[in-house]
């Protein structure tokens, strides 16, 4: 069968490696979208151990829509009896592009019809409508007239592992985090380092790659095919007790820094809450203290930077003191800078070797990639090779 993987743009490709990993055979599906052909335990696999994915459907079938009515007899005729049964909930989320139905909750509401005269006309009786919480989760896509309803087996966003037990402003999303570090190459074998580590997000996620932990291990809630008609619990055991397994020690240090004692704080019990504290460092300290490990290594960074391109100027110097701390004492490593304000990155004095257009949230930023030679490729001076303050 068809299952669709849901993905921020700009990691599609991670998502792609990730399905090759698994022994899976990605397809092109479009922006924000991989697919893939596999079975029922494919798809438990696929919640399981993705790092870098939002949700995991499985279309149930599209169609052509011109109105309503051909929406609600499109959705009638899908098989609901595949994961809906006698006493299970549901809702439906839906959203609309380019379509004659320009409303989504007219949509939703439609779908949400079908779905309940279906299931009362096979099993006797309506299900309940459940938003908050339901067993399944109905997805409606509407693009120019087609439209594609799809079952979501997440159960919901993938970004949300279950280890975030404390948060700082404008957290990072774990699934870019992760996302990052795999667009990176990173494995865990080399050392890491984030010396802007707000609540921790990258660093934790570091070490869930370096200690092999399926992300889809630490989830406290069951994932949506959990709650399915047809669970096949056998198949899934098996499958977490496998990944329990592989866990191993990270073979290389981790260490996190921050100039906010809260964020420390927050983000020591992020990593404890993973699993992952004894293989991460988190120091308070800022720009100018901050040590890494013995390296090379990797170091992937989120500095604040505004919420839109004219602002946070005041933060000028702090780009210019980052520029300056790789230089001085990340000579040899790779860095990685998520940044959503161009005129602050130019203050690094660097230059990237990579702009990999990224989203953080609705926010386009760049992931700015920089090689960090110990010495001149030309004359093998001791020295990073960067430029003028301007970035020119």
């Amino acid at each position: 069968m068809q299952i669709l993987v849901t993905v921020a743009k700009g990691l599609e490709g991670v998502v792609r490696e990730e399905l090759r990993g698994l022994g899976l055979k990605p397809e092109e599906a479009g922006p924000g979208v991989v697919g893939f052909s596999g079975s029922m335990a494919d798809a438990y696999r696929a919640n399981l151990w993705l790092r870098a994915a939002r949700r995991v459907l499985l279309p149930l079938g599209s169609f052509e829509v011109k109105s309503g009515e051909d929406l609600y007899a499109g959705a009638l005729a899908l098989p609901w009896h595949r994961a809906l049964s006698a006493g299970r909930t549901f809702a439906v989320e839906a959203s609309v592009r380019d379509s004659a139905i320009t409303h989504s909750g007219y949509a939703a509401l439609k779908v949400k019809d079908a779905v309940a005269d279906a299931l009362r006309e096979r099993l006797g009786s309506r299900p309940d409508v459940d938003r908050r919480n339901p067993d399944v989760q109905v997805v409606v896509h509407l693009a120019g007239g087609t439209c594609t309803v799809s079952l979501d087996s997440s159960g919901g966003p993938l970004h949300k592992r279950g280890y975030r037990e404390r948060s700082v402003a404008a957290p990072l999303n774990e699934t870019l985090a992760a996302g990052m570090l795999l667009l990176m190459g990173y494995d865990g074998s080399a050392p890491f380092a984030d010396p802007f580590c707000g609540s921790g997000t990258i660093c934790v996620e570091a070490a869930l790659i370096a200690t092999r932990t399926a992300p889809g291990l630490l989830r406290k809630r069951p994932f949506g095919f959990q709650r399915w008609a047809g669970f096949e619990e056998r198949i899934w055991k098996r499958q977490v007790e496998e990944a329990r397994s592989r866990v191993r020690p990270a073979p290389a240090p981790i260490a996190g820094g921050d100039a906010d004692a809260s964020a420390i704080r927050a983000a020591e019990a992020n990593a404890e809450a993973a699993g992952v504290g004894g293989w991460v460092q988190f120091r308070r300290a800022g720009l100018s203290r901050f040590r890494p490990p013995e390296g090379p290594g990797l170091l992937i960074t989120n500095p604040p930077y505004g919420d839109h391109a004219g602002a946070g100027e005041d933060l000028a110097p702090l780009y210019q003191g980052l520029g300056d701390v790789l230089k001085q004492r990340f000579a040899g490593w790779r860095a990685a800078v998520l940044t959503g304000n161009t005129a602050l990155a130019k203050r690094v004095g660097l230059h990237p070797s990579r702009r990999i257009p990224l989203f953080n949230g609705p926010m386009e930023c760049r992931l700015l990639v920089f090689e960090l030679y110990e010495g001149s490729r030309k004359d093998g001076n001791r020295k990073v090779e960067g430029t003028g303050r301007n970035g020119e």
